[in-house]
């Protein structure tokens, strides 16, 4: 490969789905499309805000369908939303929602447990609903889970997520994303399967999304980053986690990403500043404090400038 890191990064902020649904306090609507509101006003271009599963499994996102019919529209912002099952893709379409992801584990054993079936089961179902969210005009995200490991498997061969990634792409999906589901990535199974998966993914962008479960979410990013990378989700607070996975953590922190790669020269036009202010009024609301660390640091002056 040839490894430049890239000028500009895009941040998927995933908080208000991934985050809040992790979370047993259920968020009001109005509160939820307050933060919405102000993580666009701090820069953030694409936000996925809901994902479609049932209001008894899930009941922090019951409220998706009304959610979705009260954002804030802005030029330039993409709001999305997870589905995992044609009932939800149905659903997705009536929302009125412009773009989905469609995501599915490279796990037999995470798929079963978060799925209710089998993989290949999971594959072939997710590729019929990548066809019917393409043929409803939806912009479609396919993602793999578990695709640097699984807590149950172990380590998932590189050719399976690739196998994977290739049926993606040959049924048109917009982009691509792979999930460190279970946070056991690291710098070298990131370089391994981005060797394998890279060369298959043609003109589809790939985006990454990384959780913080070994304290390895930053590195990982950085590794990416040598291999041109440049779409990566996170959670204001480092918020989220699976509910299937023993000792689950949060993913990448936004405000701590944006503040690596505003070190690192990269552009993200995150103010994480502002993020930040969001991630504290919201551990007021869940009484708990969040994994992250840039978003307690911003509630104080910036210090100077080192020498």
């Amino acid at each position: 490969m040839d490894k430049s890191m890239p000028d500009a990064v895009t941040l998927v902020e995933v908080g208000p789905r991934d985050g809040f649904q992790f979370e047993k306090s259920v968020v009001p609507t109005d509160r939820k499309l307050s933060v919405i509101a102000r993580l666009v006003a701090a820069g953030l271009k694409q936000i996925q805000v809901a994902s479609f599963v049932h209001p008894r499994k899930v009941p922090q996102m019951a409220d998706a369908d009304s959610l979705i019919r009260q954002l804030p529209l802005k030029d330039g912002v993409v709001y999305t939303a997870l589905v995992l099952n044609r009932r939800g893709l149905d659903r997705a379409v009536a929302s009125g929602i412009a773009a989905v992801e469609i995501s599915l584990s490279a796990s037999d054993a995470h798929s079963r447990k978060n799925a209710g079936m089998a993989h290949v089961d999971a594959l072939d179902q997710g590729l019929r609903m990548i066809d019917q969210a393409i043929s409803a005009g939806l912009h479609v995200r396919a993602s793999v889970q578990c695709a640097f490991g699984c807590v149950d498997e172990g380590r998932i061969p590189a050719a399976r997520i690739a196998g994977i990634v290739r049926r993606f792409v040959d049924h048109g999906v917009h982009v691509l994303a792979l999930a460190d589901t279970t946070g056991m990535g690291s710098p070298p199974l990131v370089e391994a399967v981005l060797d394998a998966v890279l060369p298959l993914a043609g003109r589809s962008p790939l985006a990454l999304h990384l959780h913080d479960t070994r304290g390895l979410g930053l590195v990982n990013l950085m590794a990416a980053l040598t291999y041109g990378v440049s779409i990566f989700d996170t959670a204001l607070g480092g918020m989220g986690g699976c509910p299937f996975v023993a000792g689950a953590a949060g993913n990448i922190g936004t405000e701590d990403t944006a503040h690596l790669l505003e070190r690192l020269g990269v552009h993200t036009g995150v103010d994480y500043r502002r993020v930040g202010a969001v991630s504290r009024e919201m551990e007021a609301f869940f009484q708990k404090f969040f994994p992250g660390r840039m978003h307690r640091m911003t509630a104080f002056p910036p210090p100077p400038e080192s020498i």
